[in-house]
């Protein structure tokens, strides 16, 4: 085993590495992609199916399915794109089929190829060296807006064609087109999901008409609690290579979770040579934001990578007496331990601190007499000094060990606290004759700590004379959340002008705690996964967790031993169709819903259908779905209409389970169209009805479409990139309680299309300069209602000017 060399400080390493690209020396900044070493022997025949792609990412997968170790330069392949190689080949003819026309070569000796530019002699390398990442394949650096491959649903490294259930990647040259700066932004652009604003600091995500409660960083699942809103929906993606939102049941890898589906945040990785940008931008309502993230080798010999990432943001917003300040800061280094091994250890830091923070919607939709007021969409309900402030401290680690036989072990550990400190003031429902409104006050803090492992065993295996693929794992969680409410602060009654409100009140004498949070949520679970190829076009997935689950503290939880099926099945009509269909279950414990005795809901279970169509086109550059599901629910959560608000001490509102089916289908197509022609979108239809027949889940609306696309011109505009984006939705309603008259009422938002473009100039090879506007037609729509009969608005018009400078 090779001895890892010493790490140097950082600067001295980056100092070095910056000398190396200036002097030209590319030769000595080396690429090594490492699976399973010793896999097959030279002259075998591997079954091959590699899409033309990018040739960096074409040789990542090479070497993934050969169990081959792959050495190469990024500037000799820069640039480049593969051809596609299919069938059943020796390693050396498809690395022939692979490169043909390039104008690169390549050496075999052992169980390594060493990719060579201009058919030059092999490069003399030391022991430089990763083990494949299980995640799937990197995205940035390629330029498109569609995945390689992904592994969030079943922990298996599949394709988008070979994974049967629906799933939308935002890749990092989205992101990067269309300013996507926080996971909010992503969401918004993301096919089939719908953001719901509760306040200026809290957000949920709708999947289907399901919230999304399940979160994953690198695969490690986290449940969000979105009533305490702790710095999950506030995420930065400055230190994200991509995100995925698998939509639908995923209860075989992260347990208790909802159907909606799993949203996985996947960390950019460290790079085997020194790069790296600075990013600046400014933009409307004072929105000022800075960028730095240097990465590369850290020892000669490149056996140590590391990569270190900050972000701070100072905006202010379209609501009145309202700003925001985000640091972000994230390092991660990778070792390669031996040839065979790979340790991967990180941090990131993460902190939102806002002032002016509304609270419950922004304006109230009602007066005290119950008659419907409006308000401008620049209304702050919060007063000056009200602040949701958020924080997350993350520290994680990976040790990845791959054998002869083409197996390979993956353990993990996440560690994560996610706190929240909120003084909150905001004005309630105006007096109807005096315009005046009380102050309501409140004040919670608290904070949840979570750690998380997972290990889990992959690899091939053969039976029936064909081979498989089969995944065993285990993986345990633990999260306590301490919480303190302070209820019986100082509330100003009709001491405010409503409509003439700008935020000036006194902070108020919070007095003693009133009620203290103490739960722990723990996980523990097996789970096996197995892909079966039946025929060559015919491929069965099989899977199940057995889980464990108890919730101990304020609440009590406990299910022991739950099972969580999982089948899959997908056949190849023809080298672009696929047809497929799949089951899961749902498990959901309902502690954040309670009926009108304050006792929480049972557990919401169920079943998740889906069949579709997946297409791969030119060579695996785009790729398309069409899906049909059902989602069967024994105990969704809906309001409780008939109930009374505050009949029972501490319960404003309540919840009650009911039977309901979901049923709806969705489109979408995302990569190239044509060379330098990105397009991600999607259409998306669903209704769900209770036992009764009726329409819940209302809000979200049944129809909604994304496009977003981007050009790079030709000719003498070559340097011009253009895109836009459109997002539109169907009609959205919802039935209010208004308690003053003492009636229900139903609230409806019409059709809306939103559009969005952008612009960006490569101003030297270096440098470019990227224009954003969102909203171009400034329309005027809600992104939420309800929450305690209070409204929030969508962002107006907006803009953004960044200049980057790549190095």
């Amino acid at each position: 085993m090779p001895a890892v060399l010493g790490l140097s400080p950082l600067s001295k390493a980056l100092s070095m590495r910056w000398a190396l690209n200036t002097n030209l020396l590319p030769s000595a900044l080396v690429f090594a992609i490492a699976l399973p070493v010793a896999g097959y022997a030279q002259g075998q025949e591997i079954e091959l199916d590699i899409p033309a792609q990018s040739l960096g990412s074409a040789l990542q997968e090479f070497g993934r399915q050969t169990n081959l170790q792959v050495l190469y330069s990024p500037t000799d392949v820069e640039s480049k794109r593969s051809n596609p190689v299919k069938g059943k080949l020796q390693p050396s003819q498809g690395m022939e089929n692979l490169l043909k026309g390039t104008g690169v070569g390549y050496s075999l000796q052992g169980n390594s190829i060493t990719i060579t530019a201009g058919q030059t002699a092999a490069l003399q390398l030391g022991a430089t060296q990763v083990v494949a990442n299980q995640l799937g394949t990197i995205t940035e650096g390629s330029g498109s807006y569609t995945p390689g491959t992904i592994a969030t649903a079943t922990r298996l490294v599949l394709t988008p064609r070979e994974t049967p259930q629906s799933i939308s990647v935002v890749t990092r040259q989205a992101m990067d087109d269309f300013n996507l700066k926080s996971i909010d932004d992503v969401m918004r652009h993301t096919p089939g999901i719908t953001v719901a604003t509760y306040d200026s600091d809290r957000t949920s995500y709708y999947s289907r008409g399901f919230a999304i409660q399940n979160f994953q960083y690198d695969g490690i699942p986290i449940l969000q609690d979105p009533q305490y809103s702790s710095g999950h929906t506030l995420t930065d993606t400055v230190i994200y290579d991509r995100v995925e939102v698998l939509k639908g049941a995923t209860g075989l890898l992260t347990g208790a979770g909802g159907p909606g589906g799993t949203i996985n945040m996947i960390r950019k990785k460290p790079t085997s040579e020194f790069k790296g940008y600075v990013d600046l931008g400014a933009g409307s309502w004072d929105n000022y934001r800075s960028e730095i993230d240097v990465s590369g080798p850290l020892t000669e010999t490149g056996n140590v990578r590391g990569r270190a990432v900050a972000a701070y943001q100072d905006k202010k917003s379209f609501l009145d007496h309202y700003q925001r300040k985000t640091n972000v800061y994230y390092g991660i280094l990778e070792f390669d331990l031996s040839p065979d091994t790979l340790l991967t250890v990180g941090a990131d830091y993460q902190d939102s601190e806002p002032q002016g923070s509304s609270w419950s919607g922004s304006a109230s939709l009602y007066d005290s007499a119950g008659n419907r007021i409006g308000s401008s969409r620049s209304f702050n309900n919060g007063a000056k000094f009200s602040s949701w402030e958020q924080y997350t401290r993350t520290v994680f680690s990976t040790l990845e060990h791959s054998f002869e036989n083409g197996w390979m072990v993956k353990g993990q550990y996440n560690h994560q606290i996610n706190g929240y400190h909120a003084p909150l003031a905001a004005l309630l429902s105006p007096d109807a004759v005096t315009g005046k409104a009380m102050m309501l006050t409140r004040k919670y803090t608290g904070e949840t700590t979570s750690d998380t492992g997972d290990l889990y065993a992959s690899g091939p295996f053969s039976l029936f004379g064909r081979e498989h693929q089969l995944v065993v794992g285990t993986s345990v969680s633990r999260s306590r959340w301490l919480g303190r409410d302070y209820t019986n602060a100082t509330n100003f009654n009709n001491s405010h002008d409503y409509f003439n409100w700008n935020g000036n009140a006194p902070k108020p004498d919070w007095g003693p705690q009133t009620k203290r949070n103490d739960e722990t949520t723990s996980q523990s679970a097996g789970y096996i996964t197995g892909r079966f190829s039946l025929m060559d076009d015919l491929t069965l997935l099989l899977g199940t967790r057995v889980n464990n689950y108890e919730v101990s503290g304020t609440s009590q939880i406990k299910d022991t031993g739950k099972v969580v099926p999982y089948a899959g099945v997908i056949y190849d009509l023809n080298d672009n169709f696929s047809a497929y269909a799949s089951y899961t279950e749902i498990y959901l414990p309902q502690d954040d819903y309670r009926d009108r005795n304050n006792k929480p809901l049972q557990p919401d279970e169920g079943k998740n259908y889906e069949i579709g169509l997946k297409g791969e086109f030119f060579d695996g550059r785009l790729n398309s779905s069409l899906a049909y599901f059902e989602v069967h629910e024994e105990n969704r959560p809906v309001d409780d209409l008939d109930y009374i608000g505050g009949t029972y001490p501490g319960l404003d509102y309540a919840s009650k389970g009911v039977k309901a089916k979901t049923k709806g289908y969705e489109a979408e197509i995302s990569g190239e169209l044509a060379p330098g022609w990105q397009l991600q979108a999607g259409y998306t239809h669903k209704v769900i009805r209770d036992q009764a027949g009726d329409k819940v889940s209302t809000w979200e609306p049944e129809d909604q479409i994304n496009l977003y696309t981007s050009y790079k011109l030709t000719g003498s505009l070559d340097k011009l990139t253009l895109g836009s984006g459109v997002r539109w939705q169907g009609t959205g309603w919802k039935i209010l309680d208004n308690y003053s008259k003492g009636t229900k009422e139903k609230f409806s938002q019409d059709p809306l299309w939103l559009v969005d473009l952008m612009a960006r100039y490569q101003i030297t090879e270096n440098v470019s300069a990227t224009l954003n506007v969102n909203n171009l037609f400034d329309k005027k729509y809600y992104t939420n209602i309800g929450f305690y009969n209070s409204s929030y608005y969508g962002d107006p018009r907006n803009v953004m000017l960044s200049t980057r400078w790549n190095f």
